[in-house]
């Protein structure tokens, strides 16, 4: 993984020898804040989709991990499929009032339901 010469395209090497070269592209993620400081939105959304209805939950500040787990744990208790990717969890369905509900239950007591 250090010797990605892919990422060093474009890159002037110094002659120092106690040079470490750092990728700046790579992104930390931002920790995860708790469930009541979470201001997340219940949406509805039909574009481009297939005339297809899903339901999104969008403003979830956190790591991928968790934005996973809790994408996993809304689809079980709602039986339906999904994903959670980019910051949005995506609920197959129209669920918008059920998801709501169960986020609140859960302690995200900022969820709103959108549009």
């Amino acid at each position: 993984m250090d010797n990605d010469w892919k990422k060093r395209l474009g890159v002037v090497y110094s002659t120092n020898p106690d040079f470490n070269f750092t990728n700046e592209d790579e992104v930390q993620e931002e920790a995860t804040l708790p469930p009541e400081k979470q201001k997340l939105i219940v949406g509805i959304d039909r574009r481009n989709r297939g005339g297809k209805t899903v339901t999104l939950v969008s403003g979830f500040v956190g790591t991928a991990a968790d934005l996973a787990e809790l994408g996993r744990t809304l689809k079980v208790k709602c039986g339906v499929g999904g994903s959670a990717k980019d910051g949005e969890i995506t609920i197959q369905g129209d669920l918008r009032d059920k998801v709501t509900a169960l986020l609140q239950s859960m302690g995200y007591v900022k969820a709103k339901r959108g549009n």
